[in-house]
């Protein structure tokens, strides 16, 4: 029987800790996730796992499972434009707390995927833990959905046993099933290609001048490496004082979509060229303009890696995984 679970295994993140399980020699993966009619299955053809679950059949199949070691659950509808609250809430609260509660009755470590969409527009601030969630007011109802569960844990008092991560502005390799949801880097090449520029939302805030907003992007090789932190015990062998607690996974820096443009042009080796578009008014409201992870509770656990510089990001995503066209595990 598989030792590790990994929920949204197909998916961008989940793929990418399969890829990064697999290179530290681990395959005894149950992959569960809902392949529907996207191409995220070709995530998996480069993976080695030992089998695959789809996630409604795996929540009537659990007890099959119950001598599981870790479960990572990074599976969840994340659009943050979805407006139908009851799947989100089905999807990513419900299922969330549904197997929580079966990893804790099993005594398996469960590491679950938040996110920074819970932070709001940030005037509560962007630090994690949980004594402050009921300040925190997200602009979605993904990040709501998030949040629910964030919150439900901390009355719960489950953030001794368990780990939450906030995931920032995550990019790179196996997103291209993502739609709309892909990250700017992964648009932004098909757009220079085919047009030769680039399109960028104009501000609609006064404090903050065309493209000179922007968001915590953290490469998803960093967020992989900030989630396997915590699959090993980081105390004694038993796994009773393991770190548990809500998270931060970002880069630690705010750069600017302006910074970001001038990276993926840079790595395309093409001149700079951004056409500044109006923001579509549904957005407007509940825009995030500023992100940035405050990476101290992390560090406190013992976490010592510094992350990656974005123009070194983007440059290893686009020449390396886009242009040759590869996903990761694939070998050119």
């Amino acid at each position: 029987m598989a030792k590790i679970i990994v929920t949204g295994g197909a998916g961008f993140i989940g793929s990418a800790v399969v890829w990064r399980l697999n290179e530290l020699g681990h395959d005894d993966i149950l992959i569960v996730d809902r392949l529907d009619e996207t191409d995220k299955w070709k995530n998996l053809v480069p993976l080695r796992f030992d089998d695959y679950v789809d996630a409604d059949d795996f929540a009537d199949e659990m007890d099959m499972h119950d001598d599981t070691e870790f479960v990572f659950h990074l599976g969840a509808c994340s659009s943050t434009t979805e407006t139908n609250a009851d799947f989100m809430f089905r999807n990513n609260f419900e299922y969330t707390k549904l197997l929580a509660l079966w990893s804790l009755e099993n005594d398996t470590r469960f590491i679950y995927a938040s996110s920074a969409a819970t932070y709001g527009d940030g005037s509560a601030g962007m630090s994690d833990g949980f004594d402050h969630l009921d300040k925190l007011r997200p602009l979605n109802v993904y990040g709501y959905s998030k949040h629910l569960f964030d919150q439900w844990a901390a009355r719960n008092g489950l953030f001794d046993r368990i780990v939450g991560l906030k995931y920032f502005n995550v990019f790179g390799p196996n997103e291209d099933h993502k739609g709309d949801m892909r990250s700017l880097v992964n648009k932004a090449f098909g757009q220079i290609q085919q047009s030769g520029k680039l399109q960028l939302f104009r501000s609609h805030h006064p404090d903050y001048a065309d493209g000179e907003f922007g968001r915590d992007f953290v490469y998803v090789k960093d967020a992989v490496d900030m989630t396997l932190h915590f699959y090993e015990p980081l105390a004694d062998a038993s796994g009773s004082d393991r770190a548990g607690g809500l998270f931060n996974v970002g880069s630690g820096r705010m750069n600017t979509w302006n910074a970001l443009a001038d990276a993926i042009f840079g790595a395309m080796d093409m001149p700079r060229n951004v056409e500044y578009v109006d923001m579509p008014e549904h957005l407007r409201d509940r825009y995030q303009y500023n992100t940035q992870a405050d990476l101290t509770r992390i560090r406190e656990t013992g976490y010592t890696a510094e992350t990656t510089e974005l123009k070194d990001a983007v440059a290893d995503y686009i020449r390396n995984y886009l242009i040759p066209g590869i996903h990761l595990g694939d070998s050119v």
